[in-house]
């Protein structure tokens, strides 16, 4: 069994299994392939001169396989269970087991809303439906989170980067009984 499932590899999604990873969570990356930055050329991204989506996608992905999250390329087609024993099932009929969940699938809520997890109107003017988080991450659904864009944050990177790392900070903290802290420091 997973420690935690993350549902989407874009920046969302890697940047918290990155985080998940690296603290020694037994991780799950699901990836569909499906990123909208996957298609985004990108200049406005803190500390990168210039970027082609799909080149952020593939080190967000590096990065979190280095701490030694596990990707799989497949599509979540449904989430059963109760937090501590969810059942994560995929178009390609593989199944996994987990304890937690963030879902950080960009656009997409229809995972969510066929699950039973409520939704909001989203700010973003090219979709309608967030879904509904607490000010941690955590979803209506006990034991799944949700970050990036499609928990209601700007599209932009930089920002869904940070609100998977936010949210994934929060689960870590909720799971260790205090507040979760990962800063390396310089080696001399």
């Amino acid at each position: 069994m997973y420690e935690i499932a993350i549902i989407g590899a874009g920046a969302a999604g890697a940047s918290a299994a990155l985080f998940t990873a690296k603290a020694g969570k037994k991780t799950l990356l699901l990836d569909s392939n499906k990123s909208m930055t996957a298609r985004a050329w990108l200049e406005n991204h803190y500390g990168v001169e210039a970027i082609e989506g799909p080149e952020l996608v593939a080190t967000g992905k590096k990065q979190a396989t280095k701490f030694g999250a596990e990707l799989k390329e497949d599509t979540v087609t449904n989430i059963t269970g109760e937090a501590g024993s969810f059942v994560i099932e995929t178009e390609s009929g593989t199944s996994y087991e987990a304890a937690n969940i963030i879902i950080a699938t960009g656009a997409l809520t229809n995972l969510a809303e066929s699950i039973g997890i409520d939704t909001k109107d989203h700010r973003e003017p090219r979709f309608k439906t967030a879904i509904a988080v607490n000010e941690d991450g955590e979803t209506t659904k006990k034991g799944i989170w949700a970050a990036g864009a499609v928990a209601g944050v700007s599209v932009h990177t930089i920002v869904t980067a940070g609100d998977g790392a936010r949210v994934a900070i929060n689960l870590l903290s909720e799971l260790k009984g205090e507040r979760y802290v990962d800063h390396d420091v310089l080696k001399k």
